[in-house]
């Protein structure tokens, strides 16, 4: 009797696809760790202690609207961002965004005064840096950003209703739930990432997406 051939073996599995570096990440990043107990009277007084921070930001500010006027000028024409420049944005984006996490109830700590990234404080921001931007991006990107910050400042104000709720919530439960901590900070993402489309940082429209 004749044996039987071995069935030959079954290929191997094709390889998965190497994902692009950074994957699909939108290359601005908001975010806040949620605490599960807060100080029960602080979020009655954080508006007054964060005064220091509101002078300091000020001036801070006046300093962003010289950069972005250069910073036009200088994508215009070199289809380059002045990397000293936008890390200065970033940082004061940054500073700001710490503040607002403080205020609106999203940390208890007391955001340190700084604009560079502090791996110790629980609520960072971070833009990834772009090497080219296109010459046009500056002279309109403001007006495209526009439907993306309406509803982001629609969103915003729902956080600013929620966050004045949430400060009773913590005064009787030293709580603030989940879904309240989500319906403040995505909203401030929202606002974060249109503000950096619409000063030519990314090229990406920012993501009508709800993220967790």
């Amino acid at each position: 009797m004749e044996a039987s051939t071995p069935a030959p073996p079954p290929p191997p599995p094709a390889a998965e696809p190497t994902p692009p570096p950074g994957g699909d990440r939108y290359p601005v990043r908001v975010d806040a760790q949620r605490q599960e107990e807060y100080h029960r009277f602080l979020p009655l007084v954080k508006w007054l202690l964060a005064f220091p921070h509101y002078i300091v930001l000020f001036f801070l500010a006046i300093g962003v609207i010289f950069v972005k006027i250069i910073a036009f000028f200088a994508v215009l024409f070199t289809g380059r961002y002045p990397r000293g420049m936008f890390d200065y944005v970033v940082g004061v984006l940054r500073w700001s965004w710490r503040v607002t996490a403080y205020v609106y109830l999203l940390r208890d700590e007391y955001p340190p005064f700084s604009l560079d990234p502090d791996p110790s404080f629980p609520a960072e921001l971070e833009i990834d840096y772009p090497e080219r931007i296109d010459r046009w991006r500056p002279l309109v990107q403001w007006l495209l950003a526009i439907p993306y910050l309406i509803v982001a400042g629609v969103l915003v104000a729902v956080a600013g209703i929620v966050a004045f709720i949430g400060v009773f919530v913590i005064l009787f439960t030293k709580e603030l739930p989940e879904g309240m901590f989500k319906l403040i900070l995505i909203p401030y993402r929202w606002q974060m990432r249109g503000g950096a489309y619409a000063y030519f940082m990314v090229d990406r429209y920012p993501p009508f997406v709800w993220e967790d």
